[in-house]
């Protein structure tokens, strides 16, 4: 039976998933609540991962071994590295990377992982499609684009720093989690998607209240998840 991980970084990002489940049971694991039951008519396992690609790669595995989840869903938020893309927008990964990893002193390119086959991770592509067209439909006064995601653990609010990122990556956004996500379900052989809310434009020439931007992405992002997974 089809078993659906879905992992927020923050509460705030899976507080109102838990709320509409049918929850079944809570085990905790590594100081993660994980929060088994159904939703959309599907058994599915909600966790708070906590910030950071090592509670995100911990989250995963953990999903993966313990509970034997068949598909990942990461939802959260993320900066802009597009200048088409607004505050709320959201951002369907086609694929992940890690930003952060740097190992150019022994001849590897940005980005790449020493003596891995790949540093690309590669979303579900079927995920990918249902996605896109789902969002399109249940938050038409927002765009969905579909692009690479990027995660190293850094708050990216240097420009320069930015400009990097863009310039060597091709990412539409970066953010904290998604990459490390990605890599453990890729070595793991287990389908995922990550699912990303704009909180900032690229160039900074738009801003919008904090509290109401996560209001926003919170309902976008609900439900797109909570459709999504009617349709799979």
């Amino acid at each position: 039976m089809s078993c659906y991980g879905i992992i927020g970084a923050m509460e705030e990002e899976v507080s109102i998933l838990k709320d509409k489940m049918k929850l079944n049971n809570i085990v905790k694991i590594a100081s993660m609540e994980f929060c088994e039951g159904e939703l959309s008519n599907k058994q599915v396992v909600i966790v708070r991962s906590g910030i950071g690609k090592v509670n995100a790669a911990i989250c995963t595995q953990i999903l993966i071994d313990k509970f034997h989840v068949t598909e990942i869903l990461n939802t959260g938020v993320a900066g802009s590295l597009r200048n088409e893309i607004n505050i709320g927008d959201i951002v369907i990964s086609s694929d992940a990377m890690q930003h952060d990893v740097d190992a150019r002193g022994f001849g590897y390119p940005l980005g790449e992982i020493p003596r891995m086959e790949t540093s690309v991770f590669p979303a579900e592509l079927a995920l990918v499609h249902i996605a896109k067209e789902v969002c399109q439909i249940v938050n038409p006064e927002i765009q969905t684009f579909v692009g690479r995601v990027v995660s190293g653990d850094q708050f990216i609010s240097d420009p320069d720093r930015k400009k990097v990122i863009i310039d060597n990556f091709q990412a539409y956004c970066t953010e904290m989690e998604g990459a490390a996500i990605a890599q453990t379900a890729y070595l793991n052989q287990i389908p995922y998607l990550v699912i990303r809310a704009i909180s900032d434009k690229a160039d900074d020439s738009a801003h919008m209240d904090y509290g109401e931007f996560e209001r926003q992405a919170i309902k976008h992002t609900v439900n797109l998840v909570t459709t999504l997974l009617e349709k799979i």
